[in-house]
């Protein structure tokens, strides 16, 4: 029993190092679940937003700025499958953060085209509105 016990640790420590990468169990961050299929909701995610800028007038800062990240992220998630390789990639924390910045961007972009504010003001801004300090 006691040989046993005192080679428990032991084989623990090789055991969980050989899993270490094999499943993900939790992100470390308070309230982000651990993703299941992150290629396949970043694929979704990607293609809605590329879709929702299509609306945006190509000449606006908003939609070739975003564009221009969105598609290398995207050809990124289509080329690589290694997802630790692709959060190197991204240089942005973990797949899982990844995914909130993809539904965040997502539901900006919708707002964007709401409020399109490429379009000229309605009325001419008070002179001096931008001079600081006055």
């Amino acid at each position: 029993y006691t040989t046993l016990v005192r080679s428990y640790p032991l084989f623990y420590a090789q055991n969980t190092a050989a899993m270490a990468g094999a499943l993900k169990k939790t992100t470390g961050l308070v309230g982000l679940a651990v993703a299941h299929n992150p290629h396949e909701r970043l694929r979704i995610l990607y293609t809605k937003i590329l879709a929702t800028l299509q609306t945006v007038p190509k000449d606006a800062a908003y939609r070739k700025y975003t564009e221009q990240i969105i598609n290398d992220r995207f050809n990124a998630v289509k080329t690589e499958p290694d997802v630790k390789k692709l959060e190197e990639t991204f240089h942005c924390g973990q797949i899982e953060e990844a995914i909130v910045q993809a539904e965040n961007e997502l539901s900006l972009a919708r707002k964007m085209n709401e409020w399109k504010p490429w379009e000229p003001l309605i009325e001419e801004p008070p002179a001096n509105q931008w001079k600081w300090p006055i």
